[in-house]
């Protein structure tokens, strides 16, 4: 953002204000200065009066004026082509040392002699305006011939750069500018008088009307003026330039001058584009969505409010019948629509995107002064409108909880003084708090925790006492907390069963995602700008990244890679969960003495005792889980208190052969079935126990599992324990095999006996007989 000081002189008194206090001000309420360049016309640099000029009789392109300087007429010969439309120019006389070390001397051009130069804006210092030499009006103080040019205030002017963060839409205008000022500086503002002369007597609804269509967005207000000539204004003209604003012509500088001043959207349309057939100018603005709202005449679409405006529309110095447009729109809901609709934008979008000034009939105000003074126009009374019902946020202010923010103690009379002068409006009162309205132009204000930084950045951060850290937080224990610790838990276990955390991004290839027949994202809800080609979906598995890992270090020669990352996966519809998973790949131990540097592979029972050795107990079932990841034969569904929370498996061979890695397994578990849970305490027995061994045969196609159904469905209280020892086949056994089961017996009222022992092995023998046809061996 882009300011002068004369221009902020317009809406606070700055005259006993520093440029070097101003700089300091700007940079402790957050409005960052780029640059502060204080412009500086050279000496001997006067105003001029032309008093004739002619051509140069040996050079077309060349005029021989006669100018008054005061001190004298000089001749001076000039190449601008616009010197013939000039009166008051800026003459740059004898002996005047011009940027870049430049001396103005005596000279003769083409035969002619010339004693100064006329002066073109860039040849001073000033910001270049455009070709041809400045021509001067009173727009910026009386012109006295011969009187210093830099003696002028809004000419040797100091350009300022701000640097806004992208909440403070309020100050992409001077007067936000000027308002920040006025409450760090403690200066009032000064009121912006204007009382229109409507010319014209006739009101506006004699030539114009308005027709909303659907429920509206935004806040619309129309003048209508005619209008018969416009001039220039170097005023205009030259803070245009100073700020880097460039318009077409004179009625778009005076709009553009008006917005930049106020911060209110205003375009201009000509109004032939709305006449009906009567003659009659009818504006029908049509709500087409949530925050957009075209402006249509005669079924076309002139404009989208505080988005674009067809070219054939907009008013240019040739209209005579000019309808002014002053408007506002929530940013929030236009920054989302204009993004959904994927809608053209120009130049003043910005402004509204980042939120401009509600005070349609300011920017209006100021508007039609600029046209009184540099136009011939006459407007209709009145204006057509369409005005928004607004929710504005109220915040409850309390001086103990700002100061606690802060850290230092602020009244709350001075609290609602910093408030009222930054726009805020305070509703009721009490002892030690205050409800705050926040204003239209500040939608970045939601909580108590804003305001409290609107406060500091008026207090100033340098203007609060330092103060010792102080940690007053209470010990707050919730499901947040519980999860952290949980986890950091797991990570413990598993550092401490030999694996290495692994740390992916929560993207992955959604070429692989599908070749091993997992889901990836909808297209609908796909990346819209993913950060690599390999990085292109959101992952619905961990395990990919963690085969890429497990890739890459193969490469470096690792021979033992056990690996475990806890991270968020999605489904297809974006829906977020978390896992734990494992890979365990190639040996399962480093090479020692007691392997004689031959370690055995990975195998399933080694991997699924270093998972249990993580996530605690958990039981295996046949897998049900269908994924190109698996092997068809070696893999099973985990179970946690008997609901299946993930698989474990061998990695298939074909995926293995594809990643060039030795043997691998694999393990994807739910983290939430993990977690540790509350359970109450419960008994042990004081009695001894016995540990019994029972073999049994059993057809050979019977698996474990099953025998495992059977024996944990026995309602044996003295049962405590349950687990195979071994399993042995052989020919002479056939069809069958045989099966060791070892039991543990424990009572919690006695020291076991035989018959008791002897009886529980009978059930446990009868049970087997009957469900799994098994035979003592």
């Amino acid at each position: 953002m882009r300011v002068t000081r004369s221009w902020l002189q317009e809406f606070i008194d700055l005259s006993n204000v520093s440029n070097e206090k101003l700089y300091e001000t700007f940079n402790s309420i957050g409005l960052e200065v780029d640059s502060l360049n204080e412009i500086t016309i050279p000496q001997k640099v006067v105003v001029g009066k032309i008093l004739s000029c002619e051509k140069h009789p040996d050079a077309d392109k060349l005029n021989v004026c006669q100018i008054d300087v005061g001190s004298g007429i000089r001749q001076i010969v000039c190449g601008a082509a616009n010197v013939v439309n000039a009166e008051y120019v800026a003459v740059a006389t004898i002996g005047a040392v011009l940027p870049g070390n430049f001396e103005i001397k005596h000279a003769k051009l083409r035969g002619v002699e010339s004693e100064g130069m006329v002066c073109a804006s860039s040849e001073l210092g000033l910001p270049d305006m455009g070709k041809g030499i400045m021509i001067l009006d009173e727009s910026i103080g009386k012109l006295e011939v011969g009187r210093e040019f830099g003696s002028y205030e809004r000419v040797a002017d100091s350009m300022i750069e701000l640097e806004l963060t992208a909440n403070r839409g309020d100050c992409l205008s001077v007067y936000g500018v000027a308002r920040d000022l006025s409450s760090a500086l403690d200066i009032e503002m000064k009121p912006f008088e204007y009382k229109q002369e409507e010319k014209m007597k006739l009101g506006i609804a004699r030539a114009a009307e308005i027709h909303t269509e659907g429920e509206m967005d935004a806040d619309l207000c129309y003048k209508l003026a005619t209008v018969e000539g416009i001039s220039g204004s170097f005023l205009v003209d030259l803070r245009l330039a100073m700020v880097g604003v460039e318009v077409k012509d004179k009625l778009a500088s005076l709009f553009a001058y008006a917005t930049h001043a106020t911060g209110v959207i205003l375009r201009g349309y000509d109004s032939h584009c709305f006449h009906n057939e009567e003659g009659k100018v009818v504006v029908s603005p049509r709500a087409k969505a949530k925050g957009i709202t075209e402006i249509v005449a005669n079924g076309k679409v002139c404009s989208v409010v505080a988005v674009n405006q067809t070219e054939e529309s907009i008013a240019t110095d040739e209209t005579k019948e000019l309808l002014i447009e002053a408007s506002y729109v929530n940013p929030d809901t236009l920054v989302e629509a204009v993004s959904t609709a994927k809608l053209k934008t120009d130049d003043l979008y910005y402004k509204t995107s980042r939120g401009s000034n509600p005070q349609l009939a300011f920017g209006l105000a100021m508007f039609a002064s600029l046209m009184d003074t540099y136009a011939d126009i006459s407007c209709y009374e009145g204006s057509l409108d369409v005005h928004v019902e607004r929710e504005r946020a109220t915040v409850l202010v309390d001086a103990k909880e700002i100061s606690s923010i802060i850290g230092m103690d602020i009244e709350l009379s001075r609290i609602v003084t910093i408030l009222q002068k930054l726009g805020f409006e305070i509703s009721k009162m009490a002892e030690d708090a205050v409800v705050v309205i926040v204003p239209l132009f500040r939608h970045d204000i939601k909580h108590i925790q804003d305001v409290a930084e609107e406060i500091v950045r008026i207090v100033g951060i340098n203007n609060i006492e330092a103060k010792p850290l102080v940690f007053a937080e209470k010990a707050r224990l919730n499901t947040v907390t519980t999860r952290f610790w949980a986890k950091r838990a797991l990570k413990n276990h598993a550092v401490g069963a030999g694996y290495y955390e692994n740390l992916s991004y929560v993207f992955s290839d959604k070429a692989l995602l599908k070749k091993y027949g997992f889901s990836v994202t909808e297209e609908a809800l796909a990346l819209a700008n993913p950060i690599a080609e390999e990085l292109n979906t959101l992952r619905s598995t961990i395990l990919i990244n963690l085969l890429n890992a497990v890739k890459r270090n193969v490469s470096y020669t690792k021979k033992s890679i056990p690996l475990f990352e806890i991270g968020a996966v999605f489904g297809p519809k974006r829906e977020q969960y978390e896992v734990i998973s494992f890979v365990f790949s190639g040996q399962c131990e480093g090479e020692n003495v007691q392997n004689a540097g031959k370690p055995e592979m990975i195998d399933f029972a080694t991997f699924t005792q270093k998972v249990g050795a993580v996530i605690g107990a958990f039981e295996l079932e046949p897998c049900s889980y269908e994924n190109g990841l698996l092997h068809p034969y070696q893999s099973a569904n985990v179970l946690v208190d008997g609901k299946v929370c993930g698989f474990i498996s061998k990695l298939h061979p074909t995926v293995q052969e594809a990643y060039g890695i030795p043997v691998t397994f694999i393990a994807e578990i739910d983290f939430d079935a993990v977690l540790p849970k509350h359970m109450n305490a419960t008994p042990i027995s004081k009695f001894q126990g016995v540990y019994k061994d029972l073999s049994v045969v059993i057809d050979k196609s019977m698996g474990y599992y099953e025998v495992a159904q059977v024996l944990h469905g026995l309602e044996l209280k003295m049962l405590k324990d349950i687990y195979p020892v071994d399993i042995y086949e052989d020919e002479a056994l056939g069809d069958k095999k045989s099966l060791t089961v070892r039991f543990f017996i424990q009572s919690m009222e006695k020291t076991l006996e035989d018959v008791d022992i002897e009886s529980v092995m009978a059930k446990i023998m009868s049970a087997l007989e009957s469900k799994c046809n098994a035979t003592l061996r």
